[in-house]
């Protein structure tokens, strides 16, 4: 009879164990707003048809058992917010400036809330504008501060070398945290722009003004640093609730670790020294966008896992970005179910981000079922 109540005892302690586990897992997935990528289906709907939708994705979020949605609020200095300082977002209305008769955050987040979900705004510090040729609005930074503004790849940005550029970013960011009761700041991979056509970014003025004797690289590597640091330190002191994610290109520099090869080096070419942030504890948590499979060598998920888990002296939660919407012939779903298995062993912080929404909401090949019946249960 003790040796009954012994084993019963031990299955109700494994129970509870796992129930802590799932409590615990950081289940998230990025909705992304621009080019209407997961939300609003297209620019112009009616009120009623947004919130309908955006009511859809939270109820298919919460029928996952997801517990993070990553909402993209200020795509290129502009706002799906009622911002003080940035016009509404065109992605909303077809208009840059034109109120859609709500406010979105504050309905996301009330309607998060209520399926228990954490809401997380994602900012893009420093893209000023999608195309260099968007009729702006008169209240848009790049009105406002033209001094402040380069243009490469077709595309408007803020220089992040220039001091009043980046608080002006912070600042924004700062705003939504005061005035919304949202329980996360968010970040993805956009620092300085991807290289595009062998063309370099166009601060050397800045760099003369500004550099102090630095070398160019290792100068953008500081500007992007100095944001980081105070974006999170700025945060904290204002909400230490608030949670600072961080989603870097997983891979910090081509060779590291050995097995690793990439075109893009995130160090060199975005200026993106996310292994430092990560070692100096500048976020609450790192997602790095592992988007690639567990098979070949040279981008291996595990491999890149592994590494970034080593690159944490101060303990942050590492969540990777997972490629759900590369489902595939190539890639079935049960791949993304074995890297969420991997995403839990060997940490006490388990946790993963899907990119994005879309792949979750149309059960891209059978992924939905899956998680429900296998990985979320």
């Amino acid at each position: 009879m003790k040796k009954n109540i012994v084993s019963v005892f031990i299955l109700v302690l494994l129970a509870l164990t796992n129930l802590a586990s799932a409590a615990a897992e950081f289940r998230g997935a990025w909705v992304a707003t621009v080019y209407n990528l997961d939300w609003p289906s297209k620019p112009g709907l009616p009120a009623a048809e947004q919130k309908s939708e955006l009511r859809a994705l939270l109820d298919r979020a919460a029928e996952l058992k997801l517990n993070a949605i990553l909402f993209q609020i200020r795509p290129a200095c502009d706002a799906l917010y009622a911002s003080r300082e940035e016009p509404w977002s065109a992605f909303l209305t077809g208009e840059q400036g034109l109120s859609p008769g709500y406010d979105p955050l504050a309905y996301a987040i009330t309607e998060a809330h209520a399926r228990g979900l954490e809401l997380h705004a994602w900012f893009n510090p420093f893209r000023a504008a999608i195309h260099a040729s968007d009729k702006l609005a008169a209240s848009h930074v790049v009105r406002k501060h033209p001094e402040w503004v380069r243009t490469y790849g077709g595309q408007l940005w803020l220089d992040p070398g220039v001091p009043e550029a980046r608080q002006y970013s912070l600042d924004v960011i700062l705003d939504v945290v005061r005035r919304y009761n949202i329980d996360g700041v968010h970040i993805d991979d956009y620092f300085y722009p991807y290289p595009k056509g062998g063309a370099d970014f166009p601060d050397a003025s800045t760099w003369r003004q500004r550099g102090g004797g630095l070398e160019r690289g290792d100068w953008r590597r500081e500007n992007i640093n100095r944001f980081v640091k105070a974006m999170y330190q700025s945060v904290k002191t204002e909400k230490p609730a608030v949670r600072v994610g961080i989603s870097p290109f997983g891979i910090w520099r081509p060779g590291v670790p050995a097995t690793i090869k990439a075109d893009l080096d995130s160090y060199a070419h975005l200026f993106a020294d996310s292994r430092k942030w990560l070692a100096e504890g500048w976020c609450d948590y790192l997602a790095p966008q592992l988007y690639w499979s567990c098979e070949p060598e040279k981008q291996s998920f595990p491999v890149l896992l592994a590494w970034w888990r080593a690159q944490n002296p101060a303990g942050k939660a590492i969540w990777p970005g997972i490629a759900t919407e590369r489902i595939g012939a190539a890639r079935p779903a049960s791949e993304i179910a074995r890297q969420i298995a991997l995403t839990r062993q060997g940490t006490a912080q388990p946790g993963h981000i899907h990119w994005s929404m879309k792949a979750l909401m149309k059960n891209q090949g059978g992924v939905g079922a899956l998680l429900m019946r296998d990985v979320y249960h």
